[in-house]
């Protein structure tokens, strides 16, 4: 979240930067300055009463040493209502920074200086395509019938077991997502991500260090009993590791990766785009997360963004890289690029991967600090991270656009863990 200090002394900033990502601060921005005035206020006034009551404390005890009894009940009954006063002080005083933190934490992260002005999709930015996206060609089939066709995944079953988008996967389909994770995962090692398992719960604290509450809450599943939430992304566990802890500097970046399953409502999707592996309630995914220094966290959402590229590249897959507009981009982003694969059959582009830089807005709130040895001043971390990969879309790609007569071809790069070169 954005730091109070930060609104108060660049106001009109706040609100021209937030309008790049539409939304408009104006009228929350003002009352957050005029909800601290007023804090301050109160806060002067009890300070002023505790100073009276301090000064009578010590007038009283003079008072008494000279015998004057009347004086000495009259201070008394002075001070009993000063401390009524303050104590009323007190409520009202904590009352209003309840108010002004709720208001503060639903500003969304400032936009990079970088990130395009725009509405929504069609107003990305194209930064570069891969040279294989193939020609459209009539009568591709579908990842949905090819799965039917070679028995790789059950719709229908997951429909009975759970309910919609929460598929089956079966044989050389389970064998291929389980090929994607080790994959994925070696890769991500061999780049310096340490591997981590996390829970695939989290506690509201969790889900709002993140950013995802409570901006997200109706799109996390949440156990009622428990208070606890389906994790949407490994993002969530694996940068909460360091809520609450202030780092050596010596030690960043500090680079995570992690395999989860991954819960999402999705309410409100509805139509063609979600058939298939499209947009589903679990899926899995595989994350690299990244904790930097402030002045190394773009030149770290670079490095991500070419991991992510190698692996697409090494999976064969014709992609795209798209920087998001304002419109389009994340309530906790400060810069985020998205990857697309082509799916052939449905002659589209889908989405694998969101890489994004949140600079300090999550370490607010995680309250995730760092200091070199010698430092006494702590420092808030930058926080980053991406999906490397999403599988659901990337199946999807990987059997439509490899579709032959004789089967769905293998990438080099997963046969060593698929145990083959064709899916028959």
């Amino acid at each position: 979240m954005l730091s109070l200090k930060f609104i108060q002394e660049n106001q009109d900033a706040v609100i021209r930067k937030l309008s790049i990502k539409n939304f408009d601060a104006r009228e929350l921005v003002e009352k957050i300055v005029r909800l601290d005035d007023e804090r301050k206020n109160l806060q002067k006034e009890s300070d002023d009463k505790l100073a009276e009551m301090n000064t009578l404390s010590k007038q009283i005890g003079a008072l008494m040493k000279a015998g004057k009894k009347e004086e000495v009940e009259e201070m008394k009954a002075r001070t009993t209502r000063l401390k009524e006063a303050i104590a009323a002080l007190g409520v009202k005083h904590n009352s209003t920074l309840e108010e002004l933190n709720d208001l503060i934490i639903r500003l969304p992260n400032l936009p990079h200086d970088s990130v395009p002005p725009g509405k929504g999709a069609e107003d990305n930015v194209i930064v570069r395509v891969s040279d294989n996206v193939p020609l459209h060609e009539e009568g591709q089939t579908p990842h949905w019938e090819l799965a039917r066709k070679y028995d790789l995944i059950d719709f229908e079953l997951g429909v009975k077991i759970t309910g919609a988008g929460f598929p089956v996967y079966k044989g050389a389909g389970a064998r291929l997502q389980r090929a994607l994770i080790h994959f994925f995962l070696e890769e991500n090692t061999r780049a310096g991500y340490e591997e981590i398992m996390p829970p695939l719960a989290v506690n509201e604290e969790s889900g709002f260090g993140t950013g995802q509450l409570p901006d997200k809450e109706g799109q996390m599943y949440y156990v009622t009993e428990d208070k606890l939430y389906l994790i949407p992304t490994a993002e969530v566990p694996v940068t909460n590791l360091y809520r609450d802890l202030i780092l050596d500097a010596d030690d960043l970046p500090v680079k995570n990766t992690a395999y989860t399953p991954c819960f999402r409502r999705e309410a409100g999707s509805y139509g063609k785009d979600v058939r298939g592996l499209n947009r589903l309630h679990q899926f899995d995914k595989v994350e690299i997360v990244q904790v930097t220094r402030p002045e190394d966290s773009h030149n770290a959402l670079e490095s991500m963004v070419r991991h992510v590229e190698s692996l697409l590249v090494k999976l064969e897959l014709p992609y795209r890289v798209v920087r998001l507009c304002g419109g389009d981009m994340s309530f906790h982003s400060a810069i985020t690029y998205d990857f697309e694969v082509y799916s052939k059959a449905q002659a589209r582009w889908l989405e694998v991967s969101s890489v994004s830089n949140f600079e300090e807005f999550q370490a607010n709130r995680l309250k995730l600090r760092f200091k070199s040895k010698n430092d006494k001043k702590t420092t808030l971390a930058h926080t980053l991270n991406g999906s490397a990969l999403a599988l659901p879309r990337v199946v999807a790609a990987l059997l439509e656009n490899n579709q032959t007569p004789e089967g769905i071809r293998v990438p080099a790069v997963l046969q060593p863990f698929m145990g083959a070169s064709l899916i028959k």
